[in-house]
């Protein structure tokens, strides 16, 4: 079994003033003429084997990917189960990737892949945990619970709720296109949420393997950013999410995982997540032309 050697972070927290516009999200699209989110789902089984001798392997790691994709994404991911199954040391990994992410590279844009979504008591505890404690700028949550289990989150000033509408994965068709009184659950997901307190505030969640469904949904949500997994390993097509989604303010944040900061497993991981950044930056590039 691996172990990860950490120790209790001495990094001070970054100060909790960090907010983010939608504009500035759109201006550091332009600039870099990228919408490329990289995800840090970080699994000890995959990372290069020289790192677990590193005292925090998991932040080393990260850090490496960040140091070399910074230039080419707009967003960074970390999906919080990848460092809850750690335990305490794993919650540290993640204290120490978000406070360097907005200590040297304050203009990207963060999002804690929590899917959390409770009660509203509850729910006010985990906006507080991930927008004031983490100081992360987004959070996505999912929506089954109704409105009072995602206004907390949409309560705090320029952070951003992304909402589960559509994903990636074979289970959406359980209940997401289930057809109720004449239309698909996620349409009336989608149009509910509208009318909640703060949605100018909501983002969503749609899967790029449901591509075909993205006309649908941007009738419903035309000017909102859409993040977009599904794109790489799960076999989402970039031009095909782009044709159907993309609005004038381009609107798309593309997330890669898998495919960027697994490239290798060897000592030059993160020069090959750069090229697999790389060549995604290129194509949304030429896309945006």
């Amino acid at each position: 079994m691996l172990i990860l050697k950490s120790k209790p972070s001495t990094q001070h927290p970054t100060p909790n003033t960090k907010k983010m516009t939608t504009q500035q999200l759109i201006d550091q699209i332009k600039n870099k003429k990228s919408f490329l989110c990289v995800g840090l789902d970080v699994d000890l089984n995959k990372i290069p084997q020289h790192l677990l001798a590193l005292e925090d392997p998991i932040f080393e790691f990260n850090k490496a990917i960040i140091d070399a994709t910074h230039d080419l994404a707009v967003s960074y991911k970390p999906n919080t189960a990848f460092y809850e199954a750690y335990g305490i040391k794993g919650w540290q990994s993640l204290e120490k990737t978000i406070n360097y992410i907005n200590e040297n590279h304050p203009d990207i844009f963060t999002i804690a892949d929590a899917k959390r979504g409770d009660i509203g008591n509850t729910s006010s505890m985990y906006a507080k945990a991930f927008f004031e404690d983490l100081n992360f700028d987004s959070i996505t949550v999912a929506p089954y619970m109704g409105k009072d289990s995602v206004e907390p989150f949409l309560a705090f000033e320029n952070k951003h709720t992304i909402m589960l509408a559509l994903t990636s994965n074979e289970g959406a068709f359980d209940f997401q296109t289930l057809n109720v009184d004449g239309t698909e659950l996620y349409k009336q997901v989608l149009e509910t949420s509208k009318n909640w307190k703060n949605s100018e505030n909501l983002m969503y969640v749609v899967g790029a393997t449901k591509a075909e469904y993205f006309t649908e949904i941007r009738k419903i949500v035309p000017d909102s950013f859409l993040l977009v997994p599904g794109v790489g390993a799960q076999g989402g097509s970039l031009s095909e999410v782009c044709k159907y989604g993309m609005n004038a303010n381009v609107g798309l944040l593309i997330n890669s995982s898998r495919a960027i900061i697994y490239a290798s497993n060897g000592t030059d991981f993160a020069e090959k997540a750069r090229e697999e950044a790389l060549k995604m930056q290129h194509e949304m590039e030429e896309i945006l032309k």
